[in-house]
């Protein structure tokens, strides 16, 4: 294999040696699964160790990484029609838990804001620190072609960028990586370095292929209910606004003004105590005036 020459930018003209080779993804079975349980179960028995490990190596936890392999395969397994027809499935199944280990939601997590104390050998604890503190997209790109043996058309479609940009990637993760430890500046050194990293991972013990199958039905039921009840709700509500929303326009009442020259609307005014003799008086007077003038008894 030839080696190819990319523009790397500020690095001038860089060189990037090929990968080596990756092995065939897929189980190795002596017969092809009978039933979509039966593949899922030998792909999940394959693939699922190496995933864990290549998840503890890209984020530095081992309960994260436990649970990215067991989210991806719950998708993989709730999309089985599709991904069983993948030319890649492993690769499916590993595009899903590489995603989900970097996601940056995770770090407002308590439990997962830090990563676990380092072990393994001293190097491989210096690379694994140093791999750490780069960026994810970069990280990322390191494992898959210097980890894995990936292609760089391969870990560029994976990683949604363009062949240009993963190269840029990749030798500005190298860059840094030889920074920080610079026993790792030879390709072939940081492969080595990478494979011990993977190699020794982090132990930790997988469900079985059943629990992680029920677990993926499981989610994708309380999805469902949780779609449905969403829906029973926006319908009540929808139909309660129309049972009590008004059916014509009704305009609002203006505002009181005040209006001069009008008097005030009241009742009659107490009499003062003189007002009160004064009447008094009258009506102990005798009528004297005109009979017209005078209330009918009848």
């Amino acid at each position: 294999m030839t080696q190819g020459t990319i523009d790397g930018g500020t690095h001038g003209t860089a060189t990037l040696d090929p990968p080596p080779a990756a092995e065939a993804p897929g189980p190795e079975t002596a017969a092809a699964p009978a039933t979509p349980v039966e593949a899922f179960d030998a792909l999940y028995a394959y693939a699922a160790p190496g995933l864990v490990r290549q998840a503890y190596a890209l984020c530095g936890r081992r309960r994260l990484a436990r649970e990215a392999v067991e989210y991806a395969f719950h998708q993989a397994w709730d999309r089985w029609p599709e991904v069983a027809v993948d030319r890649d499935p492993a690769g499916w199944v590993r595009a899903v838990a590489h995603d989900y280990a970097l996601s940056p939601w995770h770090r407002l997590r308590r439990a997962l804001r830090y990563p676990d104390p380092p072990s393994g050998p001293g190097p491989v604890r210096a690379l694994r620190d140093a791999m750490l503190q780069l960026p994810p997209s970069y990280r990322r790109t390191l494992l898959l072609y210097d980890g894995l043996g990936v292609g760089l058309p391969e870990v560029a479609a994976e990683t949604e960028a363009s062949s240009p940009a993963a190269a840029h990637r990749l030798l500005h993760a190298r860059d840094a990586v030889a920074e920080r430890v610079p026993a790792l500046a030879d390709p072939d050194v940081l492969r080595q370095r990478l494979g011990e990293l993977l190699e020794q991972g982090a132990a930790t013990v997988l469900a079985a292929p059943k629990a992680v199958r029920a677990g993926g039905e499981r989610r994708v039921w309380l999805w469902t209910r949780g779609t449905a009840a969403l829906s029973a709700l926006i319908v009540a509500a929808t139909a309660f606004t129309l049972a009590t929303a008004p059916t014509r326009y009704e305009p609002p009442l203006a505002p009181g003004e005040a209006v001069a020259g009008v008097p005030v609307l009241s009742g009659p005014q107490q009499l003062t105590p003189r007002a009160e003799q004064l009447r008094v008086h009258l009506d102990q007077q005798p009528v004297t005036g005109p009979a017209r003038l005078l209330p009918s008894p009848h």
